[in-house]
């Protein structure tokens, strides 16, 4: 049996989320990366403290959402940061951003959200601003993780906007007199 390659075959181990940041926490220390250590410390601690307050262990769709919420509430900071002119403390959340960015699944494009949008309207018959819960609804579970819940809403509303010009630019216009009547109050 001297053909035979005597190592396993090399296959991708499927590591979970919680294993990932707990064996990048290790590199961290090791590597003297005070920042990266610290962002994955805060939020081994988010998932400990929603274990914690559940009584159960969380699933890898679980932790990414609290990475995900992790990020949201980094965001917001850099906008409050810019506002207050603390450029140095908004860089730092970037910095800290781009760390939690790399547990997160694959972002979705402004094109590939814009394309749900459009299969969102189709599916639940939305045309007109007032539907926008309806699409937010079927998208939430769609995109959730994958992409900032403001710019999947600024999308909805920028397309059903779209579509609620296009429905009256496709209405048959009043006549005259209807429109007399509308506009003095009598009708």
């Amino acid at each position: 049996m001297s053909g035979v390659d005597p190592s396993p075959p090399e296959v991708a181990i499927p590591v979970s989320l919680r294993s990932r940041i707990q064996s990048d926490v290790t590199a961290a220390m090791r590597s003297g990366e005070a920042l990266r250590r610290d962002v994955l410390r805060m939020t081994q601690n988010a998932v400990y403290l929603v274990e914690k307050r559940d009584r159960r262990e969380l699933g890898d769709d679980e932790i990414a959402a609290i990475v995900a919420k992790e990020v949201k509430t980094r965001r917001e900071s850099v906008e409050a940061f810019r506002k207050g002119g603390r450029e140095d403390l908004a860089a730092k959340e970037e910095a800290e951003i781009a760390i939690l960015a790399e547990y997160l699944p694959q972002q979705l494009d402004d094109d590939a959200i814009a394309a749900l949008v459009t299969e969102a309207m189709a599916a639940t018959g939305a045309s007109s601003a007032r539907d926008m819960g309806k699409v937010m609804a079927w998208l939430s579970p769609r995109t959730r993780g994958r992409a900032d819940g403001r710019r999947v809403s600024e999308l909805v509303a920028r397309a059903l906007a779209n579509a609620d010009l296009a429905a009256h630019d496709d209405a048959p216009h009043a006549t005259a007199g209807t429109d007399a009547r509308a506009s003095s109050g009598n009708g």
